[in-house]
């Protein structure tokens, strides 16, 4: 029996997760190939968009991969949004708010959601000049992944995301990882 490999990657901004691009309109693309060599059989599990930042876990073993995309396990974002964050906004968000899945209209189910008041562990990126707008920061926890999921809640109560950094898959944390590295996780 093969003995499978698990990782956990801070997949750096600007990079599709995927080794291997079969699309010919977005040949130019950074991908996660040019980070290190890995086995080729070794898959992402999950996805962030090329916009989004942070844990990405790595496998050889395809039920691991099923299990950690399945609603059983949480995945913990990290967002800078444009605007100033409220109780209403954050409660709105827990409830669940309704966003477009495939051009139609789906209701989030309840999440945890919290204003973000220590960022110390996260990574400074320059993203925009404080001349353009106050920032401020959330935690959302959620169980399900549908597409831009996050980005789609917090633009719908009005306040656009300008970072997202995924810091938790399960019991897996981002913790003090910089941006591309990689580190053997067990299962």
């Amino acid at each position: 029996m093969k003995e499978h490999s698990y990782y956990k990657l801070y997949k750096p901004y600007g990079y599709l997760s995927q080794f291997v691009n079969h699309q010919t309109k977005r040949k130019s693309k950074k991908l996660l190939s040019e980070l290190f060599d890995l086995s080729n059989d070794i898959m992402a599990v999950g996805r962030l968009d090329e916009k989004s930042e942070g844990l990405l876990l790595l496998t050889t073993d395809g039920q691991f991969s099923n299990y950690i995309t399945s609603s059983a396990i949480e995945k913990e974002y990290h967002v800078m949004v444009d605007g100033i964050i409220t109780p209403k906004l954050i409660s709105e968000l827990r409830n669940g708010v309704e966003i477009s899945v495939e051009g139609k209209p789906y209701k989030t189910k309840p999440c945890k959601a919290e204003i973000l008041t220590d960022t110390s562990h996260i990574i400074e990126r320059f993203v925009r000049d404080e001349r353009h707008g106050i920032t401020s920061w959330l935690s959302i926890s959620i169980t399900e992944g549908k597409f831009r999921q996050v980005r789609k809640m917090t633009a719908k109560v009005g306040l656009p995301t300008l970072r997202l950094v995924r810091v938790r898959i399960g019991d897996y944390k981002l913790g003090i990882m910089e941006p591309a590295e990689v580190l053997p996780i067990s299962y």
